[in-house]
């Protein structure tokens, strides 16, 4: 196999991935419908007695949508992959196909530690590969396009985030009570970027 192609092929591959975890997201909720229907239920009580499966559900979608588009970004910046590169994206892959069955069990049952971890720990898993796909690309005279680098705000950026998701997890898997109000941590990501530019900034 050749070092170096063109990375269109390997966007739209992942492009389609994403497309139908994120189809895989909504098909619970549509069985839930027809189940709901055989029980009697009226389809004000589908939506308000399974409230847990929709929450989940538009989270999920939030942060697949999230991802995916950073994922873009990131690509933006690749001339040509080579297989180091087409492993590290098979690995963000897999977190993003595996969601699906976080999010269900989320829904499904009480949440408790237990859940909350393998879900966080699940969009850990997803934060370190993209993080780590930012930091081949960065610097890699293969990979990278010279006319559009990666910046460094950018891999701070990610890095910033996987730490935040990295201390989400330990406090959802962990610390009792904590459980999903963990990942409000994440929305601190640009508070922090924020801070760090005006420490950088010099005085004037």
């Amino acid at each position: 196999m050749s070092k170096t192609r063109n990375p269109d092929r390997l966007v739209l591959f992942t492009d389609a991935v994403v497309a139908i975890a994120l189809t895989l997201l909504i098909l619970p909720l549509v069985e839930v419908v027809t189940e709901s229907r055989t029980e009697g239920l009226t389809a004000l009580e589908v939506v308000t007695e399974h409230k847990p499966e929709i929450y989940s559900f538009l989270l999920s979608f939030a942060v697949i949508a999230n991802f995916w588009l950073g994922h873009h970004r990131v690509f933006e910046h690749v001339r040509a992959y080579t297989p180091r590169l087409i492993r590290l994206n098979l690995i963000w892959l897999l977190a993003i196909v595996i969601l699906p069955f976080p999010t269900e069990i989320v829904g499904t049952f009480e949440s408790s530690r237990f859940t909350a971890g393998f879900y966080s720990g699940t969009i850990l898993a997803l934060s370190l590969s993209q993080t780590a796909l930012t930091w081949l690309i960065r610097g890699h005279r293969e990979i990278e396009n010279p006319d559009n680098p990666v910046s460094r705000r950018e891999l701070e950026t990610s890095l910033v985030l996987t730490g935040l998701t990295l201390l989400a997890f330990v406090l959802a898997a962990f610390v009792p009570g904590v459980r999903f109000y963990a990942l409000l941590l994440l929305l601190l990501s640009p508070v922090i970027m924020r801070v760090g530019d005006l420490v950088r900034r010099p005085a004037t």
